[in-house]
This record gives C-alpha cells, sequence and structure tokens, in this order.
C-alpha cells in the first residue's frame, strides 16, 4: 500500500478526534486499526473503501492512498514503526529520535501531514522525559503552521499540549489561555471526541491550579456532558478521576470520593500503567490536600509508587510521588521524617514547575514551623510565596503570607512578654 497508508489513516483519526475504537466501531477491532496504522498490516479495497467513507473523505483520496510505494515512502513507514515501538518500551529518547527522523522524511518528500503528525510524537517524547521548553519550541511551531489552522482536530491537539507544557512549568495563566482556545476550537468536533475531552481536561486542570474552582467545576459538567451509555470505559474513568479531583478541591468529600471511587473501577492497570500511575497519583495529592488521611489514601500512595517502580518514570515524576509520601508523613505527625523527605525533595525543586515547587516549599515551611525553627521556617515560607505568586496561583499566595503572618506574630507577642517579665523583675 502506497504513499504512506497507515500514516494517512492515522492522521485522517486524528484530525477528526477519533480513538481508534471509535473508527472501527463494530467491524473492525482497535488492534486491527492499529495494525493498518502501523503498516503491519495490508487493507483490503473493502477496509479502505469503508474506512474513507467513516472519515467522510473524497474519492480522489482513495486514488492518493493506492499509489505505488516509493523509496521515501518506505523509509518514512519503518521510521515512524520504530519510533512507535520505542514509545511502547517507554524508551522515549529513543522514540524522539525516530520520530524526528520520520518528521523529516515526511517533510523532504512533501507530505505535511505525516511531517506534521511526527513532529507532534517527538513533542510527546520530549514532554515524557520533562523537556518542556524544548517541547514547547516544536508546539509552538506546529501551531504557527497554517494545517493547524485549517483542522481543528489539529489545532485542538497543538493547543491541548500547549497549556500542559506552560501549566508544567508553572505558567497558569498562559495554559488557560491556551486551554480556552482549544475547548472554543473542540466545538467543531463530533460529541464525545477524545480531543473534546482532553481540551476541558486541560482548561479544569489550569483553572483549578489557578484557585478558580467554580469556573473549573463549570466546566467538569460541560465535559461530563460529552459523556454517553457507548464512551470507553477508559475515557470514562478519566473524566470521573478529573471531576473528582476539583470536588475533593471544592472541599465537596462526598462527591470527590464518589467520583475516584467510579475512576478507580474503570481505569486498569492492564490497559494503560502508566494511566494508573497518574490516577493514584493524583488521587493521593487530592485526598492529602483535602486533609484525608484514610487507609484508601496510603493504598493510592502505594499503589502510585508501585506504578511508578515499574515505569520508571522522569524525574518530576519521582519527586512528585516522593512530596505525597512526605504529606502523608506531616499530616500522620511524623514530623522529623516529613522534614527530611522534604529537605531532599526541596533540593532537587528546580525540576518541578513553579507552583508544584512553591507546594514542597510551603510544607517544608509548615513542618519547620510545627518543629519549633521558626527561623528556618520564615525563609521557606517566603520562599514558597514568590513562587505561588510567579506561577499565579493566587489563593495559595495568600495562604502562605497568613504562616508568615503568624510566625511574625507570635514572635512579636513572646518578644512583647519577654520585654514585660523583664520590666517586672527590675521593678521589683
Amino acid at each position: 500500500m502506497g504513499n504512506g497508508f497507515g500514516e494517512k489513516l492515522r492522521a485522517e483519526r486524528l484530525e477528526r478526534g477519533l480513538t481508534q475504537a471509535e473508527l472501527g466501531r463494530d467491524l473492525y477491532s482497535p488492534s486491527y486499526i492499529s495494525l493498518l496504522e502501523t503498516g503491519r498490516r495490508e487493507p483490503t479495497a473493502e477496509v479502505i473503501e469503508e474506512l474513507a467513507r467513516r472519515l467522510e473523505l473524497a474519492p480522489k483520496a482513495l486514488e492518493a492512498w493506492s499509489q505505488p510505494v516509493s523509496v521515501s515512502d518506505a523509509e518514512y513507514v519503518l521510521a515512524g514503526l520504530y519510533a512507535r515501538q520505542a514509545w511502547d518500551l517507554r524508551d522515549y529518547p529513543l522514540a524522539a529520535s525516530h520520530a524526528a527522523a520520520a518528521a523529516q522524511i515526511a517533510l523532504e518528500a512533501r507530505n505535511t501531514s505525516a511531517w506534521w503528525n511526527m513532529t507532534y510524537m517527538q513533542a510527546e517524547c520530549l514532554m515524557k522525559q520533562g523537556q518542556l521548553k524544548e517541547c514547547q519550541q516544536i508546539i509552538q511551531h506546529l501551531l504557527e503552521h497554517p494545517m493547524a489552522t485549517e483542522s481543528a482536530g489539529l489545532g485542538v491537539r497543538a493547543r491541548q499540549m500547549l497549556a500542559a507544557v506552560c501549566h508544567g512549568q508553572g505558567q497558569l495563566a498562559t495554559a488557560v489561555e491556551h486551554a480556552m482556545e482549544a475547548v472554543r476550537l473542540s466545538a467543531q468536533l463530533p460529541k464525545g471526541s477524545t480531543l473534546i475531552i482532553g481540551a476541558h481536561r486541560a482548561l479544569i486542570g489550569a483553572l483549578a491550579e489557578s484557585g478558580r474552582l467554580d469556573e473549573a467545576w463549570g466546566y467538569c459538567q460541560a465535559m461530563n456532558s460529552q459523556m454517553d451509555d457507548h464512551s470507553m470505559s477508559q475515557l470514562a474513568g478519566e473524566v470521573a478521576w478529573v471531576v473528582g479531583n476539583v470536588a475533593f478541591m471544592r472541599h465537596d468529600y462526598v462527591e470527590g470520593i464518589k467520583h475516584h471511587e467510579r475512576a478507580a473501577k474503570l481505569l486498569s492497570p492492564a490497559n494503560d500503567i502508566d494511566l494508573w500511575a497518574r490516577f493514584n497519583k493524583a488521587s493521593a495529592a487530592v485526598r492529602l490536600s483535602s486533609g484525608i488521611v484514610e487507609p484508601e489514601t496510603l493504598s493510592a500512595i502505594e499503589r502510585a509508587e508501585l506504578a511508578l517502580s515499574i515505569v520508571g518514570g522522569n524525574k518530576t515524576d519521582q519527586l512528585e510521588v516522593a512530596f505525597i509520601r512526605a504529606r502523608w508523613l506531616y499530616l500522620t505527625g511524623d514530623i522529623p521524617a516529613a522534614i527530611t523527605k522534604l529537605r531532599e525533595i526541596h533540593a532537587d525543586r528546580d525540576v518541578l514547575a513553579r507552583h508544584t515547587a512553591g507546594e514542597v516549599t510551603f510544607l517544608l515551611g509548615k513542618a519547620l514551623k510545627a518543629a519549633g525553627e521558626n527561623t528556618e521556617a520564615l525563609v521557606h515560607l517566603e520562599e514558597a510565596q514568590r513562587d505561588f505568586t510567579a506561577a499565579g496561583a493566587a489563593d495559595r499566595v495568600q495562604q502562605a503570607l497568613d504562616s508568615v503572618l503568624e510566625i511574625r506574630l507570635a514572635e512579636r507577642r513572646a518578644a512583647a512578654s519577654h520585654g514585660g517579665s523583664a520590666h517586672s523583675s527590675r521593678a521589683s
């Protein structure tokens, strides 16, 4: 099959925001669609015609897909196959290298669609490695390409990833802007599209971290309205996860627990252990942020630690899971152990997003205050205040400021009391 049939199929599917299961529906399994897209299975004429009908392609597209294979086509398909194999093995540096090679071959062959998709995959690999600035540069380049303007699906994908990258760097206001645009563009896509859900998730996350919880909750309801009885269980699990996060942050613990319990049932480590790891990490984090110190919280922490030990994860992932454990130690009253772990995490805080680094520093300050180390606590609390200010997390800025004021007032009262005692001694 010529001219990169599999890549064309994947590009057209993604532009429409369809999963492999949604494209195959009643006729073709997700694994069969995957085999077609990776070039490991040749489609029959009937399959091509049916898929073209489902993708609403013009007849001329079928003719283009049936052209003889050129040398560049073969090289491109091979490079793309290597990239996906490396991705499946979680060797993201190697996957990025093969994706970049495939993108270059596609560019030289003037296959713009293939170039766009492989360049996007390269950006995904960089994001997995925590190389957010490099990822941001590539996504900005893709976003400026005419294809991202002409195709709502590609525009949504680019904006959504750009929002995630800005969020990861603590640029919350900018993340909200990009995610808002992704949600606006996603209105052109079919109801229930994974891209619509992804755009909403990016926006909800950025709004919630910014302290704009009522807005985030409103978008949770809008995202929920995209789901129906035919939605894939994994997608439904992701939606329940996000809604539960915001419910916890709004102190609606009953609603939060309900949605997270639903997510735990729908998300399976057998389907996607990386996703399962991230869910348990998020579930434990929001429970602890809400002060919920229960056996289920500890179980979520342990599942996150176990999954991370399997999938590996980058330095940021490791620090975030360590921070969750440190928060558990703090809330369960083991202040010395919490301080020790928080010091270790704080030493590598530059790896973390600005608002996450602020959370680490803030908790370290509170733990030191609890241990009676007020001088050092003030240093960290003021540092946390600066981090939250830079990230645009206004509510957290106020909380850090309140903690600083508590220590200052306590010191003044102690000094006044000491001065009063000294004066009484001299008078007597």
